[in-house]
């Protein structure tokens, strides 16, 4: 219910910025290992809309959160396997230094932890 809850209805729960985040480890991942376009899991980009209520079962949600464990595994494996060298090269597909997409990639996952945090002491004020 936790992860489902919204505090408004145009706004997202803690549900849909878990693949958010996990979206965003895979395409840092996807472009450290120069690896193509297409190949996470679920169909789409960016924001996957989640149920605003319990999920129907706690599948659906553990799921979700696998793929977000699964895609921090791989974006830390990719990050492992870089040398100090690489940092200022430019990462494939684009224009950003490997170092830019590293440490932006981690200050993405600082600011929806914070967002997490909040919508959880929203909702807390809520009950």
């Amino acid at each position: 219910a936790e992860a489902a809850w919204r505090p408004a209805p145009d706004r997202r729960n803690i549900w849909e910025l878990i693949l958010h985040a996990a979206y965003w480890k895979y395409s840092v991942q996807r472009r450290l290992t120069d690896t193509p376009r297409g190949s996470f899991p679920l169909r789409g980009s960016n924001f996957w809309v989640r149920p605003s209520t319990t999920p129907a079962s706690d599948g659906e949600l553990k799921a979700d959160i696998a793929l977000l464990v699964t895609m921090h595994v791989a974006l830390r494996h990719a990050v492992a396997a870089l040398k100090p060298a690489d940092l200022p090269r430019t990462a494939p597909g684009g224009t950003t230094t490997i170092l830019a997409l590293v440490t932006g990639v981690a200050a993405h996952d600082i600011y929806h932890a914070g967002q997490i945090q909040l919508l959880k002491r929203l909702r807390a004020g809520t009950d």
